[in-house]
C-alpha cells in the first residue's frame, strides 16, 4: 500500500466554507478512517489555511477517489491542491523496523 500526500491551501472563502460543512467533513473522514495515515489542518496562528491529508492507496487514482469524496473538496474549500506519493523514512510516525 502506498501513501499519497495531499497538500491543500484554502481559497478566499475557505474559512466560511469550513465552518459551514465541518460536521459533514468530519463524518466523511470517520467513514474512511482506515484509509488515512494522517489528516489535519494547516494553520497560521489559530487560523486554518489548508489541510494535509496522507491517504493510503494502491494507486494515486484510488487515493484521489477517497480525497475527492470529502465534502471540503466538493464544496471548494481548497483553492490549491498538490498531490505526491509519500515515502516515510524517519520520524516519530515511522516504524523504523521496516
Amino acid at each position: 500500500m502506498k501513501l499519497y500526500a495531499f497538500h491543500c491551501r484554502d481559497g478566499e472563502h475557505g474559512g466560511v466554507l469550513r465552518e459551514r460543512i465541518r460536521a459533514e467533513h468530519l463524518a466523511y473522514i470517520d467513514t474512511q478512517i482506515g484509509k488515512y495515515a494522517v489528516a489535519g489542518p494547516l494553520k497560521d496562528g489559530d487560523m486554518p489555511i489548508g489541510s494535509l491529508l496522507v491517504i493510503k492507496g494502491e494507486t494515486e487514482d484510488e487515493a484521489r477517489a477517497v480525497f475527492e469524496g470529502d465534502p471540503y473538496f466538493t464544496a471548494g474549500v481548497w483553492q490549491s491542491i498538490r498531490v505526491s506519493e509519500f515515502v516515510g523514512l524517519f520520524g516519530d510516525w515511522i516504524d523504523s523496523e521496516t
